[in-house]
């Protein structure tokens, strides 16, 4: 429904942007962008700077992009990856897919986008497969980057487990993970408790909070110290945190959500 409702609010616009050529064909109807805020091809643009600062790609890298929604970060790659390079792309939502799979595909052989069909309580209730239990279908040793934006903010700890111990698995010895996190310690719980802070995660649980207990994937938030063991627990090295503005803990960052940099080591 919520899908449903965005399509008909934005279809005037889409039918206008169409009409008069003002889309370009590598950026969907807003009724179709199902994540992320802001301007579609910004945001992307935004995103590859990161990915350059934080995770050392270049245009020969093998990227991972999970959870890779409606191609936000693959429309400025289809740019800057030359014919060494490599994308490989999987979302759970998959009108997301298949615009990826008609737009974007067809005209760069060295991209790969593909449907998993996993249960999320935000984006998909229709199968009863879990990621806590996913293996991701790509070999191991694969990637030199594997990024998740706005991904790990989505999943219980069961699923982020599952998903360190995969990443670990494709990255290449010395590959980065470059993921959005919401995190809490101890400047970041004073934030939330005096009304500082973009969101309050009030609902506590062992090593994570909820912002809702009742779509409990809808904004998930965790303990620090709880997860930097998790990923040193699945033989990964934490090289950065860098704060998120969401927090108000600090007055610049790179992201709204909280940005690690995680590797592999040698």
């Amino acid at each position: 429904m919520r899908f449903l409702a965005r399509r008909i609010y934005y279809f005037p616009i889409d039918c206008f942007d169409g009409i008069t050529g003002k889309r370009d064909r590598l950026t969907p109807p807003k009724g179709l962008i199902f994540i992320g805020s802001g301007n579609f091809r910004e945001q992307g643009e935004r995103l590859l700077g990161i990915l350059r600062q934080y995770g050392a790609v270049t245009p020969q890298s093998h990227i991972l992009d999970v959870g890779c929604g409606i191609g936000r970060l693959a429309v400025p790659l289809t740019r800057f990856l030359d014919s060494r390079g490599r994308y490989d792309g999987f979302d759970i939502v998959k009108k997301g897919i298949d615009w990826c799979n008609k737009h974007i595909a067809p005209n760069c052989p060295n991209f790969h986008f593909l449907h998993v069909d996993l249960k999320n309580d935000l984006y998909n209730l229709a199968t009863e497969q879990k990621a806590s239990q996913f293996i991701f279908p790509y070999p191991d040793n694969a990637y030199d980057c594997v990024v998740l934006t706005s991904v790990f903010t989505h999943m219980l700890p069961a699923d982020v487990n599952n998903y360190l111990a995969q990443i670990e698995r494709v990255l290449t010895p010395g590959g980065k993970c470059v993921a959005t996190f919401f995190l809490i310690n101890d400047a970041i719980g004073q934030q939330m408790k005096s009304g500082k802070s973009y969101f309050n995660f009030s609902h506590q649980h062992e090593g994570y909070a909820l912002l809702d207990e009742k779509v409990r994937e809808a904004n998930i938030a965790f303990d620090e110290t709880y997860l930097k063991q998790m990923i040193t627990d699945n033989h990964l090295n934490l090289s950065g945190i860098y704060y998120g503005s969401w927090s108000g803990t600090v007055e610049t960052s790179p992201d709204f959500q909280d940005l690690l940099v995680i590797e592999k080591p040698v």
